[in-house]
C-alpha cells in the first residue's frame, strides 16, 4: 500500500487511516461531522495527494484531447481548467477528471487515484495515432485542497499572486509557502470555494505547516476522506465508482452538459445513440421524509413496493439534518417531488425527488 509523503503527519494528528485509491489515506481526524461544518462555515485541508496527473503537450496534445474527452477542449484557454470524463467504446465512462491549460500546447490531466493506470493505460493508446508527448506526474506530485470561504483570505498571506481575483475554475503558477511554481487553481470538489494547489511531493510537510499556520487565525482543521465525501454528496458532485463507472450512461448521470458530440470524441457515435433512444433511468438527488441513512446499494421502491432504482451514494447531512442521496432511478420517477421510497434495514423509509444540489453554494 503506497503513502503520500504526508503519512507521517496524519499520524502525529491521531488520523484514522483507512485503504483508498491504493493509498493509506486518512479518512477523519476530529470527527467527520466536525470536519465538513469547519469546510462550509470556515476553512479546512485535505491531502488528495494521491490523485494522478498527467502531461500533456507537443503539437499534437490538442488533437489528442479532443478525441478521448468528452467536453470542448478548444474552449479552454491557458489559465483555465474544465471538468470533463473519458467516454468508453460502450457509451460508458472510463473516468472523469479536470483538464488545466498551462501553456498554448501543454496540459495537465488530473484524475481519479484508482484510476491512474486504468487512465495512464487508456491515454497512451489513443495517443499511438497522434505523437503528443506524455509524462505521468503522479508519484511526484503533490495536492492539497484547502477549502472553504474562508480559505482565500487566509491562505493570501502565503502567495504574492491575488487570489480573490482568480476566477472559479481558473489556475496560475507562483510562489506558494516558499515553494516556486506552485500550480494554485480555483476548483474543489466540496461547494465551499477555496483553492487546490499542485507541487513537488517533498515539499508537502513544510507546505502543510505552512497552511496550518495561516489558517490558524481562521479556525483551520485538516480533514478526512470522509468528510470530502459528505461535503460533495451535498453538492450532489458524482463520485467514481458510485454514480459513474466503465457501464453507466454520462447522459443517464447527469452529465449532458459536458458531452460535446459536435467535438469529434471517439464514441460521438455511441453518445449520439443513446441520445437518440432515449434513457430508460436518470441519476436523481433525493432526501428522506423521515429518520434513517441511505447508504450505497439500498434498494429504491414505488409506493406498492416495486423495485424502480438502486441508491449509489447517502449520508445523513450535517446541514439539512435529515437524510440524503443519490440513485438511479426509473425514467418516470425522476421528476421533481416525485415520491419514492428506499428499503433500509426490511422497512420503507419516504422520500422525494429534489433538485441538486443539496443546498446553495
Amino acid at each position: 500500500m503506497k503513502k503520500t509523503t504526508l503519512y507521517s503527519t496524519h499520524l502525529e494528528l491521531n488520523a484514522k487511516m483507512t485503504p483508498f485509491g491504493g493509498y493509506e489515506m486518512p479518512v477523519q481526524y476530529i470527527g467527520v461531522t466536525k470536519e465538513h461544518l469547519s469546510v462550509r462555515n470556515n476553512l479546512g485541508v485535505f491531502d488528495v495527494s494521491h490523485m494522478g496527473e498527467f502531461l500533456v503537450s507537443g503539437a499534437k496534445a490538442f488533437d489528442l484531447l479532443q478525441y478521448i474527452c468528452s467536453n470542448d477542449i478548444l474552449k479552454i484557454t491557458i489559465g483555465k481548467a474544465q471538468y470533463n470524463y473519458f467516454p468508453n467504446e460502450a457509451g460508458g465512462i472510463v473516468d472523469d477528471l479536470i483538464v488545466y491549460r498551462l501553456k498554448e500546447a501543454e496540459y495537465l490531466l488530473v484524475v481519479n487515484a484508482s484510476n491512474i493506470e486504468k487512465d495512464w493505460n487508456w491515454v497512451e493508446k489513443h495517443n499511438l495515432n497522434f505523437g503528443a508527448t506524455l509524462e505521468n506526474k503522479s508519484e511526484e506530485t503533490a495536492l492539497l485542497a484547502i477549502q472553504g470561504p474562508k480559505a482565500i483570505e487566509a491562505m493570501q498571506k502565503l502567495t504574492n499572486v491575488s487570489l480573490i481575483n482568480l476566477p472559479y475554475y481558473a489556475h496560475t503558477s507562483a510562489t506558494f509557502a516558499g515553494c516556486e511554481n506552485t500550480l494554485i487553481a480555483t476548483t474543489g470538489y466540496t461547494g465551499s470555494g477555496g483553492i487546490e494547489i499542485y507541487f513537488p511531493a517533498n515539499k508537502a510537510p513544510e507546505i502543510w505547516r505552512a497552511i496550518m499556520e495561516a489558517g490558524s487565525g481562521f479556525n483551520i482543521v485538516p480533514a478526512g476522506l470522509a468528510a470530502r465525501d459528505t461535503l460533495r454528496l451535498e453538492m450532489g458532485y458524482c463520485l467514481y465508482g458510485n454514480e459513474i463507472n466503465d457501464h453507466t450512461s454520462p447522459l443517464a448521470a447527469g452529465l449532458g452538459w459536458v458531452t460535446k458530440l459536435e467535438t469529434g470524441t471517439f464514441n460521438s457515435k455511441m453518445l449520439k445513440l443513446q441520445k437518440q433512444q432515449g434513457i430508460s433511468k436518470r441519476l436523481v438527488g433525493f432526501v428522506l421524509n423521515t429518520k434513517g441513512i441511505p447508504r450505497s446499494g439500498y434498494e429504491i421502491v414505488n409506493r406498492s413496493g416495486e423495485l424502480i432504482g438502486n441508491v449509489t451514494s447517502g449520508t445523513h447531512s450535517p446541514i439539512l439534518s435529515q437524510g440524503i442521496g443519490l440513485g438511479y432511478v426509473a425514467e418516470n420517477y425522476s421528476k421533481l417531488d416525485t415520491e419514492i421510497a428506499i428499503r433500509i434495514r426490511e422497512k420503507n423509509c419516504f422520500a422525494r425527488v429534489v433538485k441538486l444540489p443539496f443546498i446553495k453554494k
